[in-house]
């Protein structure tokens, strides 16, 4: 399959996520949520590594491998996960960034909506998870990032058929930097 149309599928694939109901913190909460969040966006910064799969739709069964450096976005509280995925010998650039926004989040994959990408329009974070929204046009979706341990990173997208949620691609990464992981206490 030439370059192009790889690139093509895979971001057509990760436009098939679903949407979510975020909840929203009460002006109380935003403080500590804040630091929560700060914290979970440390956790992810350095060099992942990782086997992936299209697990539905017409790709399903498709293998790839991603590289993706994590790193916060200057003064501010998010994250960018900027890399390569390969399918064989075709690489395809890839980069999400996810930054606060109010209550929630607000970021773009690839080249955002506009683009060949996706919008991401709404996320909430926990100790050990964010949860993004993403769009585009009439496809709603969210992605799952979540920490499995200090040393494992998983991914998954999933989209909205017919009310339900469906994971459409999965990802398992491993550190593969040395760095240590910090904490805000």
């Amino acid at each position: 399959m030439p370059a192009s149309r790889f690139t093509t599928r895979f971001a057509s694939s990760l436009l098939m996520a679903g949407a979510l109901i975020f909840g929203t913190a009460t002006a109380q909460d935003a403080q500590a949520a804040s630091k929560r969040d700060k914290a979970f966006f440390q956790k992810v910064e350095g060099t992942w590594q990782g086997p992936g799969e299209i697990v539905a739709g017409k790709y399903k069964g498709t293998k790839f491998t991603c590289t993706f450096q994590g790193s916060m976005p200057n003064a501010k509280i998010g994250m960018t996960l900027d890399g390569k995925c390969r399918v064989g010998v075709f690489t395809q650039e890839m980069k999400a960034t996810v930054v606060s926004a109010g209550k929630s989040y607000s970021g773009s994959f690839l080249d955002g909506a506009k683009g060949e990408g996706l919008d991401i329009v709404a996320g909430n974070v926990t100790k050990d998870r964010a949860v993004m929204r993403l769009q585009r046009k009439q496809l709603e979706g969210a992605m799952l990032v979540r920490l499995a341990g200090p040393q494992t990173l998983n991914v998954t997208v999933s989209v909205d058929v017919n009310g339900e949620m469906v994971p459409v691609i999965g990802m398992s990464m491993n550190r593969i930097d040395t760095s240590t992981v910090s904490s805000i206490k």
